[in-house]
């Protein structure tokens, strides 16, 4: 199956709508789903170093004997990375472990910095309660001031940010002299980001939806009563739906899977939904965020997201 709906990015580049999530993919499998994703014509990988398989990922681009000019490869920087002079290193030890010579697009990862244990990769210093000490001499100005110079050597095509909230990106564009190409938040019917989604379009960032299809915890988007019905009356899966909804909001998505027949089942990009349906499918009215952080690192409740 064939894919050749992409987004241009403000440098004129192309981002393929679809994309493979590599986020918690099982260890020893997501080798083999990297192989099959490719096979199928996926061309746009998404990585990052926390997750701690881009060995993996690489040893699965070398087994496709990919032509480097015709995918599109993302990866972040962890947040125990963020002070300026660890931030090239961060980005040549995924740029070795994914066997490329440069990146597509790399990402700060979360807007805000740990105290790197020196003991452990990608791991952070904790206090008594067991929560990562945050770093508060890095400033995000300082850190992607740093990613800047990524682009300018070479490394990376375009820079850009996760997890941040309007406030967040308005600041940052105050200082920077590369713009964000890409804002990557959580965005799903229970997570819309609809203010986000706005200001990048004024701004010409363009955004990508990560868990596009929620989570397996409760509540489960694609048992939503709308999902199911739109489902149902276009023959499509729910999966299908919420990739579908989220494309033609104009956000790229990265679902994550490791077994081929969810792969090829995600990958049906040419499968839209009439405006009737988009419309139910924004009315719906749950809302829930999964990649909620804030008490896993201690922070208060008014810290990271807007919502």
């Amino acid at each position: 199956m064939a894919s050749h709906r992409a987004f241009t990015l403000y440098t004129g580049a192309r981002m393929p709508a679809v994309g493979l999530g590599t986020w918690r993919s099982e260890p020893h499998q997501v080798e083999n789903a990297v192989k099959t994703a490719y096979d199928l014509g996926y061309r746009h990988f998404d990585c990052a170093m926390v997750y701690e398989n881009e060995d993996e990922v690489g040893e699965g681009f070398t087994q496709c004997h990919l032509a480097r000019d015709k995918v599109f490869i993302t990866s972040k920087l962890w947040n125990t990375e963020h002070q300026p002079d660890r931030v090239a290193e961060a980005c040549d030890t995924t740029l070795k472990a994914l066997k490329c010579q440069y990146l597509d697009l790399y990402l700060m990862h979360w807007p805000l910095a740990f105290v790197k244990d020196p003991s452990k990769p990608v791991t952070s210093a904790k206090d008594a309660n067991g929560h990562p000490v945050l770093d508060s001499k890095a400033t995000l100005a300082g850190t992607w001031k740093a990613m800047e110079k990524l682009v300018e050597q070479g490394k990376t095509r375009h820079i850009g940010v996760c997890n941040f909230t309007v406030s967040q990106l308005k600041q940052l564009l105050s200082s920077s002299k590369i713009k964000p190409a890409v804002v990557q938040n959580e965005i799903h019917p229970y997570c819309p980001n609809e203010e986000m989604i706005e200001f990048c379009d004024h701004h010409g960032i363009h955004v990508t939806a990560y868990s596009p299809l929620g989570s397996m915890g409760e509540p489960r988007v694609r048992d939503d009563p709308v999902v199911q019905e739109v489902a149902k009356s276009t023959g499509r899966t729910p999966a299908q739906v919420l990739l579908a909804w989220g494309v033609q909001r104009g956000t790229s998505v990265i679902p994550k899977s490791v077994h081929a027949e969810r792969l090829k089942e995600n990958f049906d990009d040419t499968f839209m939904l009439s405006q009737a349906d988009m419309d139910k499918m924004s009315s719906i009215s749950t809302r829930a965020r999964f990649c909620d952080v804030r008490d896993l690192w201690g922070l208060p409740k008014n810290a990271l997201f807007d919502n």
